[in-house]
Formats: C-alpha cells, sequence, structure tokens
C-alpha cells in the first residue's frame, strides 16, 4: 500500500502496520477522550457478572481436520503451563487465526478472542489477540494486548505495531515514544525495517516530512541486501521523497525488483546490484 498515512473518518487519523504487512485494516470510528471531565466513579461496587454471563462467548467452531499438532512446536511450547485439554483447544483456535488472518480477519479475530479466554495470561495469545485486533482496524484493543505481550515476555517485536496502533489512535507523538530507549541494533532486522516505516508515518501524520525521510535512511536501505520488508520500506521512501518535491521512480523500481526476487527465491536477503 503506497499511502501509509491512514484514511480519517470524522477528523481521526490511523496509520497501517501488521508484522509483515504493513498499512492494513481501516480506521474505526471511536469518540475522542474527554480531557476535561474526570471519569465516572461510583461509590457503589460494580456487579460481577455470573459465569454464566462470563461464559457467553460464541466461541468459533473449529473443523475437525484442524489439530493442535498443526501449530508450529515453537508456539505449542509456550502453551505447557496449561492443562492438556486447554492446551488442545487454544492451539486449535491459535491454528485456526493462522490459517485465516490473510482470507478472514474477521474471523480470525474471534478465534484470537476465544483463545484469550480460555489462555489469557499466555504471552504468544495476548499477542496473537493484538495482531488480529489491530488487522481488524480495534487499535485500542491492539495497543492495550500488544503492550501486555512486550510487558509479559519482554520482548520489542511488535513495537511496529504498538506504535502504528497509536498512529490509529491519532496519537502520533504517543508512537515516537513507545521508540525512545530502544535499541534498534538488538532488533531481529525486519521488525528494524518496520519500525523505521511506522515512525516515518508518524512524522507524516505530524507534517515533518524531512524527519519522515530521515527515519526511513537506515542501513537496510539499499539495493545490496533485500529482505522480505525492503519492497515497503523502498515505497516508503520514494513516497516521501514525492511528498518533499523530488523524484521517488528509483526507489519504486527498486521496490518492483525487490518484490520479484523476493518471490523468485527461498534465501532471506538477495543482493539486487548481483542481478544485473
Amino acid at each position: 500500500m503506497m499511502d501509509r498515512r491512514p484514511p480519517r473518518k470524522s477528523g481521526t487519523g490511523g496509520p497501517g502496520a501488521r508484522d509483515q504487512k504493513f498499512s492494513r485494516g481501516k480506521h474505526q470510528e471511536r469518540k475522542p477522550f474527554d480531557r476535561d471531565r474526570k471519569p465516572f466513579r461510583s461509590d457503589k461496587p460494580k456487579p460481577r457478572p455470573d459465569q454464566a454471563q462470563r461464559e457467553k462467548f460464541d466461541f468459533p467452531a473449529i473443523p475437525d481436520e484442524v489439530q493442535a499438532e498443526d501449530l508450529h512446536i515453537s508456539v505449542r511450547a509456550q502453551l505447557k503451563t496449561l492443562t492438556a485439554e486447554n492446551q488442545e483447544i487454544v492451539a486449535r483456535h491459535l491454528q485456526m487465526v493462522a490459517l485465516l488472518i490473510d482470507s478472514d480477519p474477521a474471523l480470525a479475530h474471534r478465534h484470537a478472542l476465544a483463545a484469550s479466554k480460555k489462555a489469557g495470561r499466555i504471552a504468544v495469545v495476548r499477542e496473537t489477540l493484538g495482531v488480529t485486533a489491530y488487522t481488524s482496524g480495534d487499535y485500542a484493543l491492539a495497543l492495550r494486548e500488544l503492550l501486555t505481550h512486550r510487558r509479559i515476555s519482554g520482548s520489542n517485536d511488535q513495537l511496529p505495531l504498538i506504535i502504528d496502533s497509536e498512529r490509529g489512535l491519532g496519537r502520533p507523538e504517543k508512537a515516537l515514544a513507545q521508540a525512545v530507549g530502544i535499541d534498534r541494533s538488538k532488533l531481529p532486522v525486519g521488525v528494524r525495517i518496520n519500525l523505521a516505516i511506522a515512525l516515518s508515518g508518524a512524522r507524516l501524520d505530524m507534517g515533518q516530512l524531512e524527519l519522515a525521510k530521515q527515519e526511513l535512511e537506515i542501513p537496510e536501505l539499499t539495493p545490496k541486501s533485500v529482505f522480505e520488508q525492503s519492497p515497503l520500506l523502498f515505497r516508503s521512501y520514494a513516497e516521501v521523497l514525492r511528498e518533499l518535491g523530488q523524484d521517488g521512480k528509483k526507489w519504486d523500481d527498486l521496490a518492483d525488483q525487490a518484490d520479484k526476487a523476493m518471490s523468485e527465491t527461498e534465501e532471506e536477503t538477495v543482493n539486487l546490484l548481483e542481478e544485473k
């Protein structure tokens, strides 16, 4: 998607980034927080929902052929603290998310919600729910879940989505603040690229065009080492150059070449200069 600045509804803005695919999902309309009023608080405790109410969630069906063993072993390993019965059902819901996230994100989100009902204290479950919420355009839920995942796991792998969720809530300043103090050299290369794209988008939201360009000028902005995320990085750079009144065609062409090269190889990186 060329425009990393989100569509706007009723004066609000949103972003775009899922882990490997930025600019997914549309911004959902949201009433702004009333900063001039304190939230209502009652002296009376709220009644606790009974068991029937808590279990009212409509769990989506799982086809018989989808088994827990289908889920990647690295994810299944994170479910070991659950009972055997719960491990199986949560794993099957997570596998359904993996199968549906691109073709039916709404149903994938329901399966992620189902997994969270069964295993809400497991980091990978909260991460999955955050990603599906983001893809569905529920940026508030995405932010809550991804921040919880980071707190539980200590991982910054979903930082780009955290930043983009802040953008989706119309808070580019807070989006930028999420990256303060992060040692980018310790991030996986794909996360580092996506982070640069998300931060550049926040700068665009604020009208800071030159800074948006600088956010993208990372070591990975080169045709010498092309990664899965490089085509979007190149197109994002071309977009910012055009915003600045400069020619971005070179980077659009490199993005097309990178797309083609990555589709024709199983290698993690490709050198476009060697292919000419």
